[in-house]
């Protein structure tokens, strides 16, 4: 297990530089580049096809992977995948608005946000611009905006039952004045060092502010934006920087962007990102064909992305008999219809991996009255038919702007991907 303190600072750190799916990527290559001697290509350029660590990034997404020397053409590969976007809100075109004197952002609502989580505090902008040469910047405001909640004296009901109209209740305000003179665009461009009217598209989100933050009785709670699922991104990094240098098969990180949406992008989970960087491996190793089907054959992808604490004011929601509890290890999600892939083979793959890493691990599954969501896991095994099981940290809030973990469950999940990595 890893050191508690110096696990925090890290994962503190890499959710504060990753305020979009752009940043992590970003972030996640940088670390991987400078901690553990990690080579960026270019996906337009030709790849080595000698033994080493390389990433490659796709927009908001990173696939990162260790091809060890004594690969072959029927090498496996040990798939660990996660994504790196979160609920919010996107800017929309012409998004420059105000009413009544207020100056307000034109957002659009990304995903499935908890919106009343959003209300009054501060957020920021944060995402990618690209000029009209194709030229990309990165660029966030820092605390910028505010959704600003209606007065309980204007709605005496406000605490019978909130509703907040998507459209009219979630813009927010920047400031007071005239709105001609106002520009969010021209903002971010000046914050990017670029003129305005070189802009040609962007992708912008928002995010909370609030900086990472451990509490509680021994300080074993930590709170902060967007664990789900930035905590699986974390846990992977650190496993895959701390891996040994000859690992018996190939290893890899897949990150994906726009899993709050469905995947169903050429950066997400149904898109062809994780197929294309596989093949080019096994193209390389000089595989055909019958190679690769025998390879995949006996692959893995443990998919991890964030799942649920029992929650002690809301005990019915959860299956009255499988209870997971923050501090007591990652999840093992299980479901009947497939809307997580883990399955009895995955089910034995995990705990072999947890057993190897010295840490526990919990079953999840959802009451029957409360339908789970879903992850990248079933995505993945339908689209390279490997085997996939589906794990995570479990969270309170989850979807909310800030969520809450036990710090015992992020480096339990490290220390087992890192078994998973070893062949365990």
């Amino acid at each position: 297990m890893q050191n508690t303190d110096s696990f925090f600072e890290g994962f503190g750190a890499f959710i504060a530089a990753s305020p979009s799916s752009y940043h992590a990527a970003a972030e996640a290559a940088r670390l991987l580049t400078e901690d553990a001697g990690f080579t960026a290509l270019a996906e337009d350029a030709a790849w080595p096809t000698a033994a080493g660590r390389y990433l490659v990034v796709r927009d908001g997404a990173i696939i990162a992977w260790v091809r060890p020397e004594s690969a072959g053409v029927t090498t496996p590969v040990r798939v660990l995948g996660a994504h790196t976007d979160s609920p919010g809100f996107k800017l929309k075109p012409s998004p420059t608005t105000g009413s009544d004197g207020w100056l307000q952002a034109g957002v659009e609502v990304y995903g499935g946000p908890l919106l009343n989580s959003w209300l009054d505090r501060e957020i920021e902008l944060a995402g990618r611009l690209v000029l009209r040469d194709g030229s990309e910047h990165l660029v966030r405001t820092g605390p910028y905006l505010r959704i600003p909640q209606l007065a309980i004296h204007l709605d005496r009901e406000a605490n019978s039952g909130l509703t907040l109209d998507r459209q009219r209740h979630t813009q927010p305000v920047y400031g007071v004045g005239d709105l001609a003179q106002a520009d969010v665009l021209g903002h971010l461009a000046g914050l990017a060092g670029v003129a305005a009217e070189d802009v040609a598209g962007y992708d912008i989100l928002t995010a909370d502010t609030q900086e990472p933050r451990r509490f509680g009785r021994d300080r074993e709670l930590f709170a902060a934006g967007r664990m789900d699922n930035l905590s699986s991104v974390y846990a992977a990094l650190r496993a895959l920087i701390d891996l040994p240098q000859d690992p018996t098969e190939i290893v890899m990180l897949a990150a994906f962007d726009h899993e709050e949406l469905g995947s169903e992008t050429r950066s997400g989970a149904s898109g062809p990102f994780l197929a294309d960087v596989i093949n080019r491996i096994y193209d390389g190793l000089g595989s055909n064909a019958e190679d690769v089907a025998r390879a995949l054959a006996r692959s893995w992808c443990l998919s991890a992305d964030a799942g649920h604490s029992v929650h002690p004011n809301y005990g019915e929601r959860h299956d009255s008999k499988n209870r997971p509890l923050a501090g007591s290890g990652p999840l093992l999600k299980i479901n009947a219809n497939q809307r997580y892939a883990t399955d009895a083979h995955g089910a034995a793959l995990f705990s072999a991996a947890c057993r190897a890493a010295g840490v526990d691990y919990q079953d999840f599954v959802s009451n029957n009255t409360v339908p789970c969501g879903s992850t990248i896991g079933p995505l993945t095994a339908t689209r390279l038919g490997i085997r996939t099981v589906d794990v995570g940290i479990p969270l309170l809030s989850m979807h909310s702007a800030r969520e809450l973990c036990h710090v015992n469950d992020p480096i339990a999940l490290s220390s087992a991907i890192g078994a998973f990595y070893a062949g365990a």
